[in-house]
């Protein structure tokens, strides 16, 4: 792309001279004349109806056989199929098969870039009609079509494509109308022009559109959104994220509930045996890509909120006690909380919080006294001070003196510890011996909590923790290694 040479921008002095002419007068004329046909021509039912069934009829044309078929073979189509999908593809006037697979194929492998045929970057207007309007800028991204050369079908439409899609496009639908209900001029005004307006903007809607509004569902490196809206007018097209994501899946939308008629027609001619090998994409990535982006959501949620502080320091069991007797310090989980801000608040009233003071409350709140929910827990958590040595009250610490306290030290200002605290794995095997799964000879009896048992709860066991990707030594050599 760097070697690539780009023409100058379009402006007003070279406007003219960088029009497609032919491409806008086929954006031009079938408005104008379809205005014409409305303020002149009395529009009937039998028209109207038909209006909308070739409007789906082309339109599907683009959608199942040019899109989903030939640009990302995501099924295969008997002859009869491929015949009809490509006499309705050329009904839309959107080019031959050929040359709109090469761009969209193009489109996907470098979305986003100057490669991109209708970048959704270059603007609203330039990915809608601008693209189709003026020319191009540069070359776009190389795509392989090889495969549709050897396709006779793709092959005769592409070398008669002129011929077959004016036919289908005015002169099928003005000779259905005039020969069914002998309304040849509403066949042309109404059935070939007005609905080829609504084809072609209905198609350029998911390059702009589904580009810039909706939803990143299962991902957001690239423009491509999931838009239901633009599904509604493009035969399911509009789930356009997982499109991009997944675009060999001959469905765009996968719940029962979304709208996607494309799909279902490629579902009913694989019914009657006239499609096959529909290619879907595994269920477990697809809910993979969408968990990646939830959590993303909730990473964005998560910075917003205030989480109980991690770097405490590290209390004896002497001194925690001793401090509780100047504060309301209660020891759970490990944790010493200060709840002093609490107690007349507590719903169980102040005096459960008052006899607890001082003492080990595992046992108690986990479901002793009372299985405190997740808001308790979480609330519990910001009122953290310190980390209890030992998780509980140890009696071989006690044989071993602290200086800790909830403070800091204060000439460092950092928080206080001693390797002297740290009990030998002898001891520690003495007291499980000598304990068992009974409670520490501080907790009364009733608080026993289930051994080696105690939940966290939620807020602390889904914890989101954002990493950093690392490279590799050999990486790091390479990238740091001038280039002579």
């Amino acid at each position: 792309m760097k070697r690539m040479k780009m023409l100058p921008p379009v402006t007003w002095s070279n406007f003219l001279s960088n029009v497609n002419w032919l491409n806008t007068f086929f954006l031009v004329a079938p408005p104008a004349l379809a205005v014409y046909g409305f303020l002149t021509l009395p529009f009937l039912r039998s028209t109207a109806i038909f209006s909308v069934l070739y409007y789906f009829f082309t339109g599907l044309g683009i959608t199942a056989g040019y899109h989903r078929l030939w640009s990302h073979r995501s099924y295969n189509a008997s002859v009869p199929v491929q015949v009809l999908l490509a006499l309705a593809g050329a009904g839309s006037v959107q080019g031959s098969i050929k040359w709109w697979c090469r761009g969209h194929r193009a489109h996907h492998r470098y979305t986003d870039t100057k490669l991109d045929p209708y970048s959704a970057n270059e603007g609203f207007f330039s990915s809608h009609i601008g693209w189709i309007i003026f020319k191009p800028r540069g070359q776009i991204g190389v795509a392989d079509v090889s495969d549709l050369t050897r396709n006779w079908i793709v092959k005769y439409q592409h070398s008669y494509y002129g011929l077959v899609s004016i036919t289908m496009a005015f002169v099928v639908p003005f000779l259905i109308a005039g020969l069914g209900w002998g309304d040849y001029a509403g066949g042309f005004f109404f059935a070939g022009c007005a609905r080829l307006v609504f084809v072609h903007h209905s198609t350029f809607a998911v390059n702009s559109f589904a580009h810039m509004f909706g939803e990143h569902t299962y991902d957001n490196k690239h423009s491509p959104r999931d838009n239901f809206l633009t599904s509604l007018v493009t035969f399911g097209e509009g789930y356009h994220n997982f499109h991009h994501q997944f675009p060999m899946d001959f469905r765009n939308a996968i719940r029962w509930y979304q709208y996607d008629p494309t799909k279902w027609l490629i579902s009913a001619f694989n019914s009657v045996g006239l499609a096959s090998h529909l290619k879907r994409f595994p269920d477990n990535e697809i809910r993979k890509g969408k968990c990646t982006m939830q959590l993303e959501k909730l990473q964005a949620v998560n910075q917003g909120i205030k989480w109980p502080q991690r770097d405490l320091p590290v209390v004896s069991w002497e001194n925690f006690q001793a401090e509780a007797k100047e504060r309301s310090l209660v020891a759970i989980h490990g944790f010493i909380h200060d709840c002093s801000s609490f107690i007349e608040d507590h719903p169980g009233g102040a005096n459960l919080i008052k006899k607890a003071i001082g003492t080990d409350a595992t046992a108690a709140f986990f479901g002793g006294v009372y299985d405190h929910s997740n808001a308790a827990h979480n609330m519990l958590g910001m009122m953290r001070v310190g980390i209890l040595d030992g998780g509980m009250e140890v009696e071989s610490l006690k044989r071993h003196k602290s200086s800790n306290s909830l403070g800091y030290d204060s000439d460092s200002g950092a928080s206080t510890s001693s390797d002297d605290t740290i009990a030998s794995e002898s001891e520690i095997q003495a007291i499980v011996k000598e304990y068992g799964d009974k409670a520490p000879i501080h907790q009364p009896s009733a608080y026993v909590p289930i051994p080696y048992v105690l939940p966290l709860p939620a807020s602390e066991r889904l914890a989101i923790v954002k990493t950093k990707p690392e490279l590799l030594p050999s990486v790091i050599s390479r990238v740091s290694t001038p280039v002579i």
